[in-house]
C-alpha cells in the first residue's frame, strides 16, 4: 500500500483504519412473528458484502467479506482483517465465501473456508483448511484441499456452501457456473454436492469412489446453484437451498449418487420466459422437497434445533436475497414441507447467511456494500 507523502493522505488512511475497527450501534427493533415476538440487534455494520458468520468458543463472531477479508467481531467492534487469507477471485458473485469451524476447533484451532480462485484464464470454487492463531489475528498452515476440476470464464454460480458431518468430513456445494449442461456431466464437479475428508481425500462411503461412473468426490449431481447447505443435527439429514432460474428455487436433501435434475427438469423457466429442459419430472431424477415460484433467491439454510425458540423446533429457516426476508418452513401433517411465514421482508436488505448461535439466537448477514451482522433473539417481557 502506498501511504503518500501528504498529511491529508495519512489522515485518510487513519480514518479508514478507524472505520474498519469500529461498529456503529443501532437501536434494537422488535417484530411480532406468527409464533413469538423477536428482537433484532445490529451487532456490526460497515462490512463489505459479508458472506458468512461463525461463532468462536468465546462468543466472538468470525465473518467473511466477499472481497477477500476475514474479520472478528467482539463486543460490537469489528477487527482488522485477519492476515494469511489467500488471494481470491473477487468478481461478480465470486470471492471469499463460506467459513465453518472444525468440530474440534477448541483444541485444534482448525477452520474451513471456500473461495473462488483464478487460474489459466478461468475461475472456480476451492476449499481451504487453516488454523486461526490464538490471538485471532492470523491464519496459519493454510492449505487448499480441493479445487473443482474444470475452471471456466464468468463470475456467477459458484455454490460454495460447507456443511460438516458428524464424522468431520465436508459436504460442499458447487454451482453450475452458469453453464447448465455441466450439471449433468458426472465427470465435471460443476452442479454437484461433493463429499471430502478434512484433508481433501475421498471418503470410503462415496457413491463413485472408484472414479468409474463419476468423479470420486461427487455425492450428488443435477444442482444449479446450491449456496445453502446444512445438516439437521437431530436427524443427520443433509439439506440444500438452491437458486433456480426464473422460478424454481428449491430445497433438496442430497443423497448418495442421486440426480436432482437440473437442467433437464425444473419448476422454473429461463429468464427469457422459455421452457427449461423437458418439464418438471423425469424417471431417475429426484423431485425437490419444496420449491418457490416466484424465486426468492435463497442465500443460506438452517434447521432450527436451538433452545431459544422451541416454537420453531425442526423448522427450516432460509434467507432470501431478492425478497430480503427470512422464510420459515415446516412440515404439515403429511410430512410435506410448507412455507409458513415470511419475516422481516424489506427491513434489513439482502439476507445472506443464517447461523444458529450456541444460545439459540439467529445470526444473519446482509449482503450489501454496507453490510451488517444481525442477531435475532426472543423478546423478554
Amino acid at each position: 500500500m502506498q501511504f503518500g507523502k501528504t498529511g491529508f493522505s495519512i489522515a485518510l488512511v487513519a480514518s479508514a483504519l478507524l472505520s474498519a475497527s469500529m461498529a456503529f450501534a443501532e437501536p434494537a427493533r422488535t417484530f411480532q412473528t406468527q409464533k413469538v415476538p423477536v428482537k433484532i440487534e445490529t451487532i456490526a455494520t460497515g462490512l463489505e458484502h459479508p458472506w458468512a458468520v461463525a461463532v468462536l468458543p468465546d462468543g466472538t463472531y468470525l465473518v467473511t467479506e466477499r472481497p477477500g477479508r476475514m474479520r472478528t467481531i467482539r463486543d460490537g467492534k469489528v477487527g482488522a482483517p485477519i492476515s494469511g487469507v489467500p488471494e481470491v477471485y473477487a468478481r461478480g458473485q465470486g470471492g471469499l465465501l463460506d467459513v465453518e469451524l472444525d468440530p474440534k476447533f477448541t483444541s485444534n484451532r482448525t477452520l474451513y473456508f471456500t473461495a473462488s480462485v483464478a487460474a489459466g484464464g478461468g475461475s472456480g470454487t476451492a476449499v481451504f483448511r487453516a488454523r486461526l492463531s490464538s490471538d485471532e489475528k492470523q491464519l496459519t498452515d493454510v492449505k487448499r484441499i480441493f479445487l473443482m476440476n474444470k475452471l471456466s470464464r464468468g463470475n456467477i454460480q459458484y455454490g460454495a456452501g460447507i456443511a460438516i458431518a458428524r464424522d468431520g468430513s465436508l459436504f460442499v456445494s458447487l454451482g453450475d457456473r452458469g453453464q447448465q449442461d455441466r450439471a449433468q456431466d458426472f465427470h465435471d464437479d460443476a452442479g454437484s454436492i461433493i463429499h471430502i475428508e478434512a484433508d481433501g481425500s475421498i471418503p470410503a462411503n462415496n457413491p463413485f469412489k472408484d472414479g468409474k461412473g463419476a468423479l470420486p468426490e461427487i455425492w450428488s449431481k443435477g444442482h444449479r446453484n446450491p449456496q445453502g447447505i446444512t445438516f439437521d443435527t437431530a436427524t443427520n439429514k443433509l439439506y440444500t437451498a438452491e437458486h433456480g432460474a426464473r422460478g424454481g428455487d428449491e430445497i433438496n436433501t442430497p443423497e448418495a449418487g442421486k440426480n436432482y435434475g437440473w437442467p433437464v427438469i425444473s419448476y422454473g423457466v429461463n429468464y427469457s420466459g422459455t421452457k427449461i429442459g423437458i418439464g418438471t419430472a423425469k424417471a431417475g431424477m429426484e423431485q425437490p422437497l419444496f420449491y418457490w415460484d416466484p424465486s426468492i433467491a435463497p442465500g443460506a439454510i438452517a434447521i432450527y434445533r436451538g433452545k431459544m425458540f422451541p416454537e420453531w423446533n425442526g423448522d427450516l429457516l432460509v434467507t432470501a436475497l431478492k425478497f430480503q426476508l427470512l422464510s420459515r418452513l415446516s412440515r404439515d401433517g403429511s410430512g410435506k414441507i410448507t412455507e409458513r411465514e415470511r419475516m422481516f421482508e424489506g427491513e434489513f436488505g439482502r439476507m445472506r447467511d443464517i447461523t444458529v448461535a450456541p444460545d439459540g439466537a439467529l445470526l444473519i448477514t446482509t449482503d450489501e456494500d454496507d453490510g451488517a451482522l444481525l442477531r435475532v433473539s426472543r423478546t423478554t417481557s
